[in-house]
C-alpha cells in the first residue's frame, strides 16, 4: 500500500504529464469509411482511427492529443468534447435481434445508433424516421437516439421530398403567427397602400413567365425615345404589406429563398402573399416598386429612377407566345394582343437585344447550357425528362432583370449602403495551377493577373475562341469561387460587372426583399431592420442549405429514374473529372453518371493543371468537354449516384502533340 509521500509524488507526476501534454482543438471531419479526421484550428488534419471516431459525430468541436503509432505516422486521441452541432438527423428504423436502431441517412455517420424502448414512437422496421441524439457517444462510443417523428415508408408517394425536408431541417408548414398574419391580409389591405403612389394602371405592363407560374414578381414595358428606349421594370412589392420584424418577415429570413423542388415548390412567403395579393396577376391592381431606366442605342444604361406605383398588368404571357411574336408568327393568341402591348413587346425585344450586345462586348455572358424539365407521375417520381428550350423571350426577360439589378446596385453603391452579390472570380488556391495552364496552353495570356477583375474578364473572353488541345475555358470555369453576399460594393467577376445586386425576385428571395427595404428607406424613409454581420452569415447558410436540399432531392429522383434506362449506348459529354474517374452528362436528358477508373483498362494519373486523366502507359486521355458514349451500369444506392460504363470516346491529343 502506497504511503502518503508516494501518493503525493504520483499525483505530482500525473500533473506534470498533463501540463506537458500538447492539446489541439479542431473540428471532426467524417469520411465514407469508419475512420475520420480532425481539422485542427492551426490548419492541418489529424487522422482519427475507427475506435476514436466512434466517440464523436461529424462537426463536433473537440480537443485531441496526437500520438505516434509508427515512424512518421500519428493519430489523434479525443480528450474532450467541446461542443456538438449535429443534434437531429434522419435515417431508417432497423431491428437486429432484440436491438432497435436507426441507420442514419446522414453523410459521415457510418454506424447504427441504438434507440431505447421508450423513445421509439411506434416506428416500424424500414420506416424513415426523424431523430435526435439522445446520448452523445463521447463517453463510451455508444450513442443513443430518440425518434421525434415517423416520416413515412420507402414506397409512399412523395417520401423523397418529405425525407429531404427533414434532412435539411426545412419547414413545410407555416408557424401560427405567420399564418394568422397572411390570413389577415386582403385586397382591402392593398387599397390602403395605393394612396401616394404613382398610378400606372393605364400602362401596358405584362408579365412573361412559364404557364404554371403563380408567384409573378416582374412586369415589363418599353417605349422608344430619341436616344434609345425607356425600359420600365415593375417589381412586386411585398414589403408594403409585410411590416419590418413581423412573423412573416422573420420566417422569410429563416427560409432565405423559395425552393423549386420538382413538382411541388417550397415557398418563402405564404401563398396568400406570394401567389395572390402580391403576385402581378393580370387585370387586378397591384403594388410595385418600379425601375424606369434609359437604355441607349448601344445598349449602355443612362439615367434611372425608382418609383412606388400601382400597376395593372395587361396579360400573363408565356415565353413561347412572346418568342412567336418576336419570330413574326401570326397565330390567334398574338392577334388577340392589344396593340399597345404588341408595340411594347416589340420595343422590349429591341432594347433587350441592345442590352445583350453591350454585355457581350463590355461584360461577360453565361454560356447557354441545355436545361431539362422533370415531369413527375402520380407517385411523385420522374415520369419524363424533357428539354427546356431557352428562346428569345427568356433572353429578353433576363436582360431586363440584369439591367434593373445593375441600377439597384449602382444606387446602393452611391448611397454607401446595401446588400451586394460579390463574385471574386477564380479561387485563390488554384492560382498556381491556372498560371501553369496558361503558360503551357495560352502563353499570350500568361502575364494576365487572372485574380483581378479586369484580368479575369479578359481571360474569360479570350479563352472563348482559344485554339488549344485542352478546353481552357471549361477548365477555368471548374475553378471558380462561390458568389457571396456582402454589405460592401465589390466586383461580380462572373458577370464582368463592377457591382451587382438583385431586387427583382422579392417574393422568392429574402436578399431581394431586403434590397427593397433598403431602396425604400433611402428614398422615402420607410422603416426597416438592418441586418448585422451574424445575420448575413446565417442568411447565406440558409441559402446554401436550400440549394443543397434542391440538389439532393433532384439527385435522388434522377438516380431512381435512371433504373429505367435501356442498355443501349448513350451519347454524352465529360462534365467533371476527378482522380478516381469522370462524370458524363447525357445529351438526351441531362442525367449525370460516373465512370470509375477502376472499370477502365490500366492505371490513370490525374493532372490538376489540365484536369485530365492520363493513362500511365499508352497516354490515353479523358478531359472536360470530351465526347463519349456510355451505357447504364447501375446506381450506388447509398450515394444515390448513377454509374455508367464507357463504350467509346473521341480521341484527344496529348500535351505537345
Amino acid at each position: 500500500m502506497l504511503n502518503a509521500d508516494a501518493l503525493k509524488q504520483l499525483r505530482q507526476l500525473k500533473s506534470e504529464i498533463k501540463e506537458r501534454k500538447v492539446v489541439y482543438s479542431g473540428t471532426v471531419k467524417a469520411t465514407n469509411g469508419r475512420f475520420g479526421f480532425v481539422a485542427l484550428d492551426e490548419g492541418r488534419d489529424v487522422f482519427l482511427p475507427p475506435e476514436e471516431m466512434q466517440k464523436v459525430l461529424p462537426g463536433d468541436r473537440v480537443n485531441i492529443t496526437e500520438q505516434e503509432v509508427e515512424k512518421g505516422k500519428t493519430q489523434g486521441v479525443v480528450d474532450e468534447l467541446l461542443e456538438t452541432h449535429l443534434t437531429t438527423f434522419v435515417g431508417r428504423y432497423q431491428v437486429k435481434g432484440k436491438g432497435h436502431f436507426v441507420a442514419p441517412d446522414t453523410p459521415g455517420i457510418n454506424r447504427w445508433i441504438f434507440i431505447p424502448p421508450q423513445e421509439r414512437q411506434g416506428a416500424e422496421p424500414g420506416d424513415f424516421i426523424y431523430c435526435q441524439i439522445h446520448r452523445h457517444p463521447f463517453r463510451d462510443g455508444k450513442g443513443q437516439a430518440k425518434v421525434l417523428r415517423v416520416i413515412g415508408k420507402a414506397d409512399e408517394p412523395g417520401i423523397e421530398r418529405a425525407l429531404t425536408l427533414a434532412s435539411f431541417d426545412l419547414a413545410d408548414t407555416w408557424p401560427d403567427p405567420v399564418r394568422a398574419q397572411a390570413e389577415a391580409l386582403s385586397e382591402d389591405s392593398l387599397s390602403a397602400h395605393i394612396e401616394g403612389r404613382e398610378d400606372r394602371r393605364d400602362q401596358p405592363y405584362v408579365t412573361i413567365d412559364s404557364p404554371g407560374t403563380q408567384d409573378m414578381d416582374d412586369a415589363l414595358m418599353a417605349t422608344p425615345n430619341a436616344t434609345g428606349w425607356t425600359l420600365s421594370i415593375a417589381i412586386a412589392d411585398p414589403t408594403a404589406l409585410i411590416e419590418p420584424g413581423s412573423p412573416a418577415e422573420e420566417e422569410a429570413f429563416n427560409r432565405a429563398t423559395a425552393i423549386y423542388f420538382p413538382g411541388e415548390p417550397l415557398p418563402m412567403l405564404p401563398e396568400a402573399i406570394s401567389t395572390r395579393l402580391c403576385s402581378l396577376m393580370p387585370e387586378v391592381d397591384r403594388l410595385a416598386l418600379v425601375c424606369d431606366l434609359q437604355v441607349n442605342n448601344d445598349g449602355s444604361l443612362g439615367n434611372y429612377h425608382f418609383r412606388q406605383a400601382v400597376i395593372r398588368s395587361r396579360g400573363k404571357l408565356s415565353y413561347d407566345l412572346v418568342a412567336h411574336l418576336i419570330e413574326g408568327r401570326e397565330d390567334d393568341d398574338i392577334k388577340a394582343l392589344p396593340e399597345a402591348v404588341a408595340n411594347s413587346l416589340d420595343q422590349l425585344h429591341q432594347a433587350a437585344t441592345a442590352l445583350r450586345k453591350w454585355r457581350a462586348e463590355h461584360a461577360l455572358l453565361s454560356a447557354d447550357r441545355p436545361e431539362f424539365r422533370l415531369r413527375l407521375d402520380e407517385n411523385k417520381r420522374i415520369r419524363l425528362i424533357e428539354p427546356a428550350i431557352q428562346n428569345e423571350a427568356h433572353r429578353l426577360v433576363e436582360e431586363c432583370m440584369v439591367a434593373a439589378n445593375r441600377c439597384a446596385a449602382d444606387f446602393l453603391k452611391r448611397h454607401g449602403q446595401g446588400l451586394f452579390i460579390q463574385h471574386p472570380g477564380l479561387r485563390d488556391d488554384r492560382a498556381d495551377n491556372i498560371r501553369k495552364l496558361l503558360e503551357s496552353h495560352a502563353p499570350h495570356l500568361a502575364e494576365l493577373d487572372a485574380l483581378s477583375a479586369e484580368g479575369f474578364k479578359v481571360l474569360m473572353k479570350q479563352s472563348e475562341t482559344l485554339a488549344s488541345e485542352v478546353p481552357v475555358k471549361a477548365i477555368l470555369s471548374r475553378q471558380l469561387a462561390r458568389a457571396e453576399l456582402g454589405f460592401e460594393a465589390a466586383p461580380h467577376q462572373g458577370m464582368g460587372l463592377e457591382a451587382y445586386t438583385t431586387f427583382t425576385s422579392p417574393l422568392r428571395k429574402f436578399s431581394d426583399f431586403y434590397v427593397h427595404r433598403l431602396i425604400k428607406s433611402i428614398l422615402w424613409d420607410t422603416p426597416m431592420k438592418a441586418l448585422n454581420a451574424q445575420q448575413l452569415e446565417a442568411l447565406q447558410a440558409s441559402q446554401l442549405r436550400a440549394r443543397q436540399a434542391a440538389n439532393a432531392l433532384e439527385t435522388w429522383l434522377k438516380s431512381d429514374y435512371a433504373k429505367s434506362l435501356t442498355p443501349e449506348p448513350m451519347a454524352g459529354t465529360i462534365s467533371r473529372t476527378l482522380p478516381s474517374g469522370f462524370f458524363v452528362r447525357l445529351d438526351s436528358n441531362g442525367l449525370e453518371g460516373f465512370v470509375s477508373c477502376k472499370d477502365l483498362d490500366g492505371k490513370y494519373s490525374f493532372d490538376p493543371v489540365t484536369l485530365r486523366l492520363i493513362h500511365n502507359k499508352n497516354g490515353r486521355i479523358f478531359q472536360l468537354e470530351q465526347r463519349v458514349t456510355v451505357t447504364f451500369a447501375g446506381v450506388d444506392e447509398e450515394r444515390r449516384q448513377i454509374h455508367f460504363t464507357l463504350v467509346d470516346a473521341e480521341a484527344v491529343g496529348a500535351d505537345g502533340d
